[in-house]
């Protein structure tokens, strides 16, 4: 495994991060899959307080606790569920971020979350009043970090101006490549670790049946797929390939891979010792599709 600091941050986080949403529901297998992540170096581990309504930081806390003082958690928070527990509802006010804080600390058995993550963000938000929230984590010990997990650039931007943000975690694939037009040179500029996840798109760069997704038709997808498919090769798997081209770009501090079973755990791992992309190899699949853009949240 490779590591990376997490720009101004501390953290020397593997450039391979396991996504927990995946995680099976079996506590065994469960077990056994994060148990194999950390043999093969993996020391990131994402989570958030309303994947499985907390159940998933259930999980995570019970199986990192014998090895929390070498291992990096993150986990997040904004959202809520409704008091009718039908859908999610949006809240980054400071009370709800402070009370949050506390049942995810004790669903995890830990005394401080490494990176805690805001869930999302909006403009209409009080920006300031969440960053605010998070500061009093820090100084209470209750975080190390901050960050946030978002794909808008008006919000990012926000959050550079005003926060002491050390990450965000956004999508970043083939077929998503809108963090490029401002998001992740601004990031790298201002020294701030960029999470990618998505690097497969819901596996239809690998596996899945073409279809339409964001501003893509079904036949840009499979365009999209097939050149993996011709540039991996007996080199890399279709997945390795499209890893390599997210951890090539030199804003990316870590790609965060949902993974359901040791086979898919061993091969994204293989990643980090295939042979890097070529600039050639690079050109042909930026020349697959053209290139997609934000078209809100500027």
């Amino acid at each position: 495994m490779k590591y990376k600091q997490l720009r101004k941050s501390s953290l020397q986080i593997s450039e391979i991060g396991f996504g927990c949403m995946s995680l099976p529901a079996s506590d065994t297998e469960s077990m056994q899959l994060v148990n194999r992540a950390i043999e093969l170096g993996i020391n990131f581990f994402d989570t958030a307080n309303i994947y499985e309504k907390g159940l998933n930081e259930t999980r995570v806390g019970k199986i990192l606790k014998s090895k929390r003082a070498s291992l990096i958690i993150a986990t997040k928070v904004g959202n809520q569920y409704k008091k009718d527990g039908n859908g999610l509802e949006w809240n980054p006010s400071k009370k709800h971020i402070l009370s949050a804080a506390d049942e995810s600390l004790k669903r995890l058995q830990t005394d401080y979350i490494d990176l805690y993550q805001l869930h999302g963000g909006t403009m209409e938000d009080n920006i300031g009043e969440t960053i605010d929230a998070f500061e009093t984590l820090k100084q209470q010990g209750k975080i190390r970090y901050y960050g946030i997990s978002s794909i808008r650039p008006n919000v990012i931007r926000e959050y550079i101006r005003l926060s002491g943000i050390v990450s965000v975690m956004m999508q970043y694939s083939l077929i998503d490549r809108r963090p490029e037009e401002t998001c992740l040179s601004l990031l790298k500029e201002n020294n701030i670790g960029v999470l990618a996840r998505g690097s497969v798109a819901k596996g239809l760069l690998i596996n899945k049946p073409a279809t339409s997704f964001l501003n893509y038709s079904e036949d840009d997808v499979k365009k999209a797929s097939s050149t993996i498919n011709s540039i991996s090769g007996k080199q890399r798997s279709k997945a390795q390939t499209a890893l390599q081209f997210i951890l090539q770009h030199n804003a990316i501090s870590s790609a965060v891979a949902g993974l359901r079973t040791i086979e898919q755990l061993e091969e994204i791992v293989e990643t980090i010792n295939t042979p890097q992309l070529s600039d050639s190899e690079m050109e042909i699949l930026r020349n697959s599709i053209p290139v997609n853009y934000y078209d809100q949240h500027r």
